[in-house]
């Protein structure tokens, strides 16, 4: 017997639904008719290429922790979308199947009923908004999906402040080809008044908080990662800007609360070691399998490598390689269930090294340090659940 959780996936991916369609006139109209959940709420919303899941995941740690009702919001998500929505009270709980399914069913009745074509995105979004004001949050942390300005989440008409973390060259057939342009892009989710922390100085980001006359906070990556449970370069950029934030608009929230809460924090497949021998990392672009490359230098310099990488089309695979995989590593490739997923033919003509084609885990060599990354996308097909969570 199917379930309504199944059924209310199917109305998600069988409609021709996941594809992006920026612009804010569509959740906007459906938000309305829902009665403007997004304006009773209190955001800290969230921008940037790479770091802003991490980001996400320290704020609503500590802010839970505190004793702050605190709702989440990020994708993708790796193995179910409830992943993607939920509460700190101060633990980390889905958003149930059953509640999940609800609000997607009413959401698509009600766009359906006033002929608004929502993406899989919008109803996301506009389950998490109703979903967090009807649970009563004291906050929300809020990821963007794509970009800033006409990000679905930037539906929002003020926030507690604005966060923008990394921006590289990602997406760059929507948001610009050049940092400049995609910074202008990120910068749409600050509002007047509101304070943005960065960590870069983009001419565009210092513009736009003049513009709307909201403090600019450049904040310097010199906090110790060494309580934080996450592991990887650039953790110290995005715990430097998680807890300028959280000092600036909760100092109420002691020290020890603080330190307490990063032994906590998870955020899954990110350079999760899920077994002595198995990195599990979504990077997905250039700068983020850099991330990876430094990270591996630094905790496994003498390991000897296996990456079990796939990739979507639309990123700079290529570069991604070039970067990760050197001569004597073992490389498999893995073409995964996304119509925009590579070949194992295209990556192999795209690599300079030998290679293999990628069937199970327990075929890759004993004594190798495994490394599963290219694409979120992926993991769920190859990583049992049991080694994530």
């Amino acid at each position: 017997m199917i379930s309504n959780y199944d059924n209310a996936l199917n109305l998600l991916t069988s409609q021709g639904k996941f594809y992006i369609n920026l612009g804010l006139d569509r959740i906007a109209k459906i938000l309305d008719l829902l009665g403007n959940p997004q304006d009773k709420l209190k955001c800290i919303h969230v921008a940037g290429t790479n770091g802003k899941g991490s980001v996400c995941s320290i704020l609503a740690t500590i802010l839970g922790k505190s004793g702050l009702k605190t709702g989440l919001y990020t994708s993708p998500h790796i193995f179910e979308y409830t992943e993607r929505i939920k509460i700190f009270s101060p633990l980390s709980v889905d958003i149930s199947k059953d509640d999940f399914a609800r609000y997607v069913f009413e959401i698509c009745k009600l766009a359906d009923k006033n002929d608004i074509h929502l993406t899989e995105f919008e109803i996301l979004t506009a389950v998490m908004f109703k979903y967090f004001s009807d649970n009563d949050v004291d906050v929300v942390v809020l990821e963007t999906g794509l970009g800033g300005r006409f990000d679905a989440t930037n539906v929002i008409k003020r926030n507690l402040c604005a966060i923008i973390t990394h921006i590289d060259l990602d997406h760059t057939e929507r948001l610009g080809n050049t940092k400049s342009k995609i910074a202008f892009e990120k910068a749409g989710i600050i509002k007047p008044g509101c304070p943005v922390f960065c960590c870069e100085g983009y001419e565009e980001i210092k513009d736009k908080a003049d513009e709307c006359n909201s403090l600019f906070v450049l904040v310097t990556p010199l906090e110790d990662t060494a309580n934080l449970s996450l592991k990887g370069a650039c953790l110290q950029e995005n715990l430097s800007l998680a807890l300028a934030a959280v000092r600036y608009l909760f100092p109420q929230i002691s020290e020890e609360t603080i330190q307490s809460a990063l032994k906590e924090v998870k955020h899954p497949c990110r350079f999760q070691l899920c077994r002595d021998d198995l990195i599990v990392d979504g990077s997905h672009n250039p700068n983020g399998v850099m991330a990876l490359r430094e990270s591996l230098d630094f905790y496994f310099p003498d390991r000897k490598r296996c990456f079990v990488f796939g990739c979507l089309r639309n990123k700079d695979y290529k570069k991604m390689m070039e970067i990760l995989f050197e001569k004597g590593d073992e490389i498999y490739f893995y073409h995964f269930n996304n119509k925009n997923s590579c070949t194992t033919e295209e990556l192999q003509a795209a690599c300079q090294y030998p290679s293999k084609i990628f069937k199970s885990l327990d075929n890759l060599p004993k004594d190798y340090l495994k490394i599963v990354c290219g694409s979120f996308y992926m993991l769920s097909e190859i990583i049992p659940e049991s080694l994530v969570h």
